[in-house]
């Protein structure tokens, strides 16, 4: 088994159908290409994918080494980073990642952790949804990042804040004339809250929905922070967010706080245990410093 193999059947499992996967990601003709996963198939031993003309579908096993093809691919990219950085030994570098939102209270006392060292090394930052920043890490593209701590990544956490969830609604929704919202008023409105990839949140909303009682479906699943605010302003629906969505809000949508003790998700850094960078090693000793800074409460 090779790595390309590898590489086509994912393509194929992401775009859904071989013509598409070899026109669009892969660049080859759709014969060699459907070679290629028989070829596989053959060598793994079971069925992976169950082909139809509606396109293609993963059986159970294809489902479970999916899952397996995508870590064997990214721990190979990190091998490589990791190599290409050793060979290059006198330029260092600390990559910072942000969950989009949070690198305005963050980003400030990152730096003030890392002073002392900025004359020494180049920092580089970005923002991204917090899954994305889990792979990044794991590839070895990124050494720290500020998100939540994804479960199907093999990484490792601090958490550094927990952050109230709050409830956004449209301007001009009947509901902004209260001081807070008590979850009841979710029933019968519109619900916004995270999606399967938002794995984190969602597990936090459903949880604080069954304590409270309620059993309310989500209607529109969200990936990130803009999704949410476009469909609360598009839709006239509730959403359940993290605070910090209030660095963010347009003028269509508005926050308020829910009614009573408020469910919580945790800010974590994120960072590989493979990691050797001795930057990042001294950014952990001083994780606690990041509260050297006053941190403003939602």
């Amino acid at each position: 088994m090779e790595l390309r193999h590898l590489r086509y059947f994912i393509a194929v499992a992401e775009e859904g159908s071989l013509t598409l996967a070899a026109e669009k990601r892969l660049h080859t003709a759709q014969p060699s290409l459907s070679r290629q996963i028989r070829d596989l198939e053959y060598e793994v031993g079971v069925q992976l994918m169950n082909r139809s003309v509606h396109g293609i579908e993963l059986t159970a096993a294809g489902q479970a080494f999916l899952d397996h093809a995508r870590l064997a691919l990214a721990q190979v990219d990190a091998a490589l980073e990791t190599a290409r950085r050793t060979a290059q030994p006198a330029r260092k570098t600390f990559a910072i990642g942000f969950q989009t939102g949070h690198e305005m209270n963050w980003l400030p006392r990152a730096m003030h952790v890392l002073r002392d060292e900025l004359k020494n090394i180049q920092v580089t930052i970005s923002s991204d949804y917090s899954p994305d920043l889990a792979e990044a890490l794991v590839r070895g593209r990124l050494d720290v990042a500020f998100m939540r701590a994804e479960p199907t990544f093999d990484l490792c956490y601090e958490v550094v804040d927990h952050e109230p969830l709050i409830v956004l609604m449209p301007s001009d929704h009947r509901l902004t004339s209260r001081e807070a919202i008590h979850p009841r008023e979710f029933v019968g409105e519109i619900f916004i809250g995270g999606s399967n990839k938002a794995t984190v949140l969602r597990a936090v909303t459903e949880d604080y929905l069954r304590r409270c009682g309620l059993d309310i479906k989500l209607d529109h699943g969200v990936d990130n922070l803009a999704m949410a605010m476009s469909l609360v302003a598009s839709t006239r629906g509730l959403a359940l967010m993290p605070a910090y969505a209030q660095n963010l809000l347009p003028w269509s949508v508005v926050s308020r706080p829910l009614e009573g003790e408020a469910p919580t998700i945790d800010l974590a850094v994120g960072y590989s245990k493979a990691n050797t960078s001795p930057i990042l090693k001294l950014f952990l000793s001083r994780i606690d410093d990041l509260g050297a800074l006053s941190l403003p409460r939602y």
